[in-house]
């Protein structure tokens, strides 16, 4: 008898349609949370790398045309340029790191080297003079916030990715004599 009573029991469970929605939702509601999150994220690294490349165009553009070298600029005072530049997007005293070299004229744009610098000791402040080929580089470690839910983007040892962006150019004729490299 306890066993036709509980065969009864399985199949009126298995005709009650009520709940079925909140089931599925909680089957499924983890990964659709989990890839909401994950193209937010690709969104905003995509953003910010293309706000910190604009921002890099933009303040190169004072070292192309011998500015920075004629008012002898050092690197704190155009990493400080460039913060003016920058929005609330990034925290810029503690996360930009500038890197400017200059490579001689001569040689053109094959000695050019652009590895990249996980080490902010690592960055140089060299501008050039009249006609170098310099390379305007600028870093910064983006914090990843979806990370815990199986989606990895960090490219770098400490969890954060690497954003990076370049200008290439050959300086300008300005007349201003080239500065000291650090």
């Amino acid at each position: 008898m306890p066993l036709t009573a509980f065969a009864r029991l399985l199949r009126r469970f298995r005709r009650d349609r009520r709940g079925v929605t909140v089931v599925e939702f909680a089957m499924v509601a983890p990964l659709f949370f989990g890839l909401l999150f994950a193209i937010i994220e690709v969104a905003m690294i995509f953003f910010a790398s293309q706000v910190l490349e604009t921002v890099t165009q933009d303040s190169s553009r004072f070292i192309m045309t011998g500015q920075a070298q004629g008012l002898s600029y050092t690197q704190a005072q155009f990493k400080a340029y460039v913060c003016n530049k920058i929005t609330t997007l990034f925290d810029c005293n503690n996360g930009i790191y500038v890197d400017v070299r200059s490579y001689p004229s001569s040689t053109g744009f094959s000695s050019v080297n652009i590895t990249p610098i996980t080490d902010p000791t690592q960055v140089k402040w060299c501008p050039g003079k009249d006609g170098d080929v310099v390379v305007v580089r600028l870093f910064y470690q983006w914090q990843l916030f979806v990370t815990q839910l199986g989606f990895n983007a960090s490219n770098l040892p400490n969890g954060k990715r690497l954003l990076i962006a370049t200008a290439t150019f050959k300086n300008e004729p300005s007349g201003t004599a080239g500065t000291t490299c650090s």
